[in-house]
């Protein structure tokens, strides 16, 4: 029998960002661990596939560049997962001005409403795991990628608030922070990324993405889900104001 079987029995999760990629696996994660998860997403029909497929899910459509359609989500959570996010490659001088504003709103905006929504129910639990997916570029800057640089700092800070907070309340909040993981988001960057510098795709991979990282392969999905399951499971309940790099030693200098 897993450690995590039944853990969250009874207990409700939200999963951002929960239609692809690491959200999904996530989603699937804590799942399988018991609890109802809220899977949301601004792809509705990525969300009903995943519920169809994994019982326990529920799919909760939402736009969360939208502060009003984010105050209408359920607040009873006792695990929130602030995954949700996009990217951009371009120099700052060329960076579309409404293309930042979005990365904000979705990448950093939305997880302080989502901690406020969340927090009060959590508090009066006394329990709570709030887990924010940031990256290795929440801790490390790379060219052409400020509005994604920035909002992982900018996450880095808020997820360290809400474990100062939190800690009375028996509320943990930590980062996750992955190097590159096979995610379309990835699969996007890469192509973005050799039309940036003018070089082939596999080139990307190797001389950009893989540069920093010392073991060199792209992270699997599953395993940051199974590491956020960890991050909220029955060792959890010092592990808060803290960041898990997950990026084969990418920020070990």
């Amino acid at each position: 029998m897993s450690l995590y079987e039944n853990f969250h029995q009874g207990r409700r999760a939200m999963v951002t960002g929960a239609a692809s990629g690491i959200g999904r696996a996530t989603a699937v994660a804590l799942a399988g661990t018991g609890a109802h998860v809220l899977a949301v997403d601004v792809n509705a029909e990525g969300l009903e596939s995943l519920a169809a497929e994994v019982p326990g899910i529920e799919a909760v459509p939402c736009d969360l560049s939208d502060v009003a359609a984010i105050q209408e989500l359920p607040k009873d959570v006792d695990i929130l997962v602030n995954n949700a996010g996009m990217q951009t490659v371009s120099p700052i001088e060329e960076f579309p001005v409404e293309r930042f504003e979005l990365i904000m709103r979705v990448m950093l905006h939305a997880p302080w409403y989502l901690i406020r929504n969340a927090i009060p129910h959590m508090y009066d639990k006394a329990w709570g795991r709030i887990v924010n997916l940031s990256s290795a570029h929440g801790l490390r800057a790379s060219e052409f990628k400020s509005a994604y640089v920035t909002a992982k700092h900018g996450l880095e800070g808020l997820s360290k608030v809400a474990a100062l907070e939190g800690a009375p309340h028996g509320v943990t909040s930590v980062t996750v922070n992955p190097a590159y993981v096979r995610t379309p988001l990835v699969e996007k960057q890469i192509a973005d990324q050799a039309a940036t510098h003018k070089i082939s795709e596999d080139e990307v991979v190797q001389k950009i993405m893989l540069d920093r990282v010392h073991v060199k392969r792209l992270v699997e999905p599953e395993e940051v889900g199974e590491l956020v399951v960890f991050l909220t499971g029955p060792a959890s309940a010092s592990m808060s104001g803290t960041s898990y790099p997950i990026d084969g030693a990418w920020t070990a200098y």
